[in-house]
């Protein structure tokens, strides 16, 4: 997994026709590419064209350049098939107090469900239900509480047939919320907070989102520090990626993301974004979390969090256009129109002309 050279993914093509060896298609989804950045381990960067290209790779940057081009397979949750083919949305539910940016809108568990519900039928593929915040500075929330908060809202939305992931880091709050009907973990630690929640996600063969950070929410933001970001997210990821299949997680199960404003400046989010392809080097489905984000009001005069829609749009398109698989997101009517124009000029780019 720790490739000595790493492969980014630049150069995009509307389309491949015409070009036969000259692009290479990104994760088997809807984007193509013309060249490549090759990052070298002494941190030197060169630019290749695809063409070509193949013949000069050792065994590790053949493995890479597989993981670049093989097609996600789908995710199942339950009942629900979830095509990784195209970008998807996932649908934020904060069922706290607390939330940077709804916080105490989705308390009431009724509230929540029927937001959640009204997601779904604007879009959402699935969607992520949470109970303890984990935005810059918050605190720990016990167990008990969390499992509380998301318990009946998980229930309500899984039976009425919509797929749900839990967005937690604990042990117990993962076995409440996979009884009670998610399908998918979504853990801001990667397996790094609680040490049976490996074990939980094995024991239930459901996916797992693993998601880089920069220390715990309360220090997080505290100076973060990096030499280079993208290289140090990938290979950090790379290494949960190995942990998570050593502790029987398959392979299949395991998606990254980035960490979008977990121990980054708004420098480090912007240069994760813009190299956000190099991460399907890894293999691995890519979730980006990057709504209302406080980096989109450091760019626009300190704009309020529900005043972030048009900075969120902007981030969710380049993470399409990189390729993204899922893109985590709290405005869904709005992101699966973006997503559904920006589907308009990829399928009409390939579509051959007679």
């Amino acid at each position: 997994m720790a490739h000595t050279t790493l492969i980014r993914p630049t150069g995009f093509v509307d389309s491949p026709f015409g070009h036969d060896g000259k692009v290479a298609r990104l994760a088997g989804g809807l984007n193509w590419f013309a060249s490549v950045e090759l990052i070298h381990a002494d941190g030197t960067r060169e630019l290749h064209c695809v063409e070509g290209l193949e013949a000069r790779f050792d065994a590790d940057m053949a493995a890479a350049w597989a993981y670049l081009t093989a097609p996600r397979a789908p995710l199942q949750l339950g009942q629900r098939t979830i095509r990784l083919d195209q970008p998807q949305v996932m649908g934020i539910i904060n069922a706290t107090p607390d939330s940077f940016s709804d916080g105490g809108t989705y308390a009431d568990s009724r509230a929540a469900a029927e937001a959640g519900a009204n997601m779904t039928a604007s879009g959402a593929a699935l969607i992520d239900v949470g109970g303890e915040s984990t935005r810059p500075g918050a605190k720990d929330v016990w167990e008990v509480d969390e499992i509380e908060r998301i318990l009946t809202v998980v229930q309500q939305l899984a039976a009425g047939g919509t797929a749900v992931s839990i967005d937690t880091r604990k042990a117990a709050v993962m076995e409440a919320a996979l009884g009670a009907g998610a399908g998918l973990v979504n853990d801001v630690s990667a397996l790094t907070h609680d040490e049976r929640a490996a074990e939980v996600v094995a024991a239930a063969k459901v996916p797992i989102v693993l998601m880089h950070h920069q220390g715990d929410p309360q220090v997080m933001q505290d100076n973060p520090r990096y030499g280079d970001v993208l290289v140090e997210v990938y290979r950090w990821l790379g290494e949960r990626i190995v942990a998570a299949e050593a502790a029987g997680i398959a392979r299949a199960n395991i998606l990254v993301d980035p960490g979008i404003g977990f121990g980054k400046t708004v420098a480090h989010n912007l240069e994760l974004l813009n190299g956000l392809a190099l991460f399907h080097g890894l293999g691995c489905p890519i979730v980006i979390g990057a709504s209302r984000k406080r980096m989109i009001g450091a760019l626009s005069n300190e704009a309020l969090a529900d005043q972030r829609l048009a900075g969120s749009l902007t981030l969710a398109l380049k993470a399409a256009e990189q390729g993204a698989q899922i893109i985590r997101v709290h405005d869904v009517p709005e992101t699966v129109q973006a997503l559904k124009v920006w589907r308009g000029l990829r399928d009409q780019a390939l579509t051959p002309r007679v």
